[in-house]
């Protein structure tokens, strides 16, 4: 089960701006990549880190400086000399338990928000960081561990496609606000489909370990609700101008990445109501599973109550008993019996108690 909450205890009592990472040692060291580009130019470069080969950081052009990895501290904090980043920002980039939320620097706003996907082979929703630091002709981003959520826009950078080529820095940085909250709903679809199994195979066969799985749900809805109620506050202010990086032609996209979020938030709304629902089908069906096997039980003890009182008659030890020197006695009392257990069933199931 993922996580909601990462130990803290190691940066109590350190000063502002101390660097210490907290989260999952993912041991990848740092990568840096780097797309520099304009409507008709283009460059890409791959490099170790090194605040020499940084030589375009105040270009006129676009700049995407993507950072991969967060060890060692070392290099992490000569990356972040480098690019002259402000104490506090990159200790916000190393706490990878941050909620999400944007601050401005004066020159750099600072976003960060949470990269989710599934993992199929856990069969559970993975967390990844994601820090966006938005510049008048750059952006930074940092990323815990490599991944392929940005490959499409990558794609589309070298493919010169669309008007990602044509816009400035605060169209890209929308861009990648755009491709994390979109896996959002990849995560809710796979949920949705185990809600839906789940909520078929409750009606039928509620058993213990199907009470687990939506127990497990319900916690993975506490944890997405966790990371993308921030978010919708985060893209919002971005979205009603509340900072001077967003150009005004930029903010109607993020009205639109601002509405994926409702629809997102709804959805998780309705997936909690949905299983905190099928906790009380369990409950019922466990209910009702039990009242009909008292009810089979007690029509069984009930038919047998009067067979019970003819056999306890007739095993009493008195000496005069008329019906004990009758030859066809015994047929006749099993007779009898068996005529009232007839008799009771058919009272019982014309009054649709079977």
């Amino acid at each position: 089960m993922p996580k909601l909450t990462k130990k803290r205890s190691k940066k109590a009592g350190l000063p502002p701006g101390t660097l210490v990472h907290i989260g999952e040692e993912t041991g990848e060291k740092t990568k840096v990549a780097i797309w520099e580009y304009d409507e008709r130019n283009f460059q890409e470069e791959k490099f170790p880190v090194g605040e020499e080969r940084f030589r375009f950081k105040n270009a006129p052009t676009v700049t995407w400086v993507n950072i991969v990895g967060m060890h060692p501290m070392e290099v992490f904090e000569k990356l972040g000399n480098c690019f002259l980043l402000h104490p506090l920002v990159m200790e916000d980039i190393l706490n990878t338990d941050q909620r999400p939320k944007r601050e401005d620097y004066g020159e750099d706003l600072f976003i960060v928000l949470k990269m989710l996907s599934y993992n199929d082979q856990m069969d559970e929703i993975s967390a990844e960081q994601i820090s966006l630091i938005l510049r008048p002709h750059a952006v930074l981003s940092f990323q815990e561990k490599s991944g392929e959520v940005f490959t499409p826009i990558q794609e589309r950078l070298r493919a010169g496609k669309g008007r990602l080529r044509k816009m400035g820095a605060d169209y890209l940085a929308y861009t990648l606000l755009d491709i994390i909250v979109d896996q959002y709903f990849l995560i809710l679809e796979k949920l949705g489909e185990k809600i839906e199994f789940l909520e078929e195979k409750l009606v039928t066969d509620p058993t213990a370990p199907t009470l687990r799985k939506i127990q497990k749900l319900k916690r993975e809805m506490i944890f997405l609700r966790k990371w993308v109620w921030p978010l919708r506050e985060v893209i919002g202010g971005l979205e009603r101008g509340e900072s001077s990086h967003i150009q005004e032609s930029t903010r109607i996209y993020l009205r639109d990445v601002y509405d994926h979020t409702i629809q997102v938030m709804d959805t998780i709304e309705t997936f909690r109501d949905m299983l905190s629902a099928m906790v009380d089908i369990y409950l019922s069906s466990i209910n009702n599973r039990m009242n009909a096997v008292m009810k089979v039980l007690t029509i069984i003890a009930t038919i047998f109550m009067p067979l019970t009182f003819i056999a306890g008659v007739y095993g009493m030890n008195f000496k005069h008993f008329p019906e004990l020197e009758w030859r066809w006695g015994y047929p006749m009392i099993m007779l009898v019996m068996a005529l009232i257990a007839v008799f009771m069933l058919l009272s019982f199931r014309r009054k649709k108690w079977l």
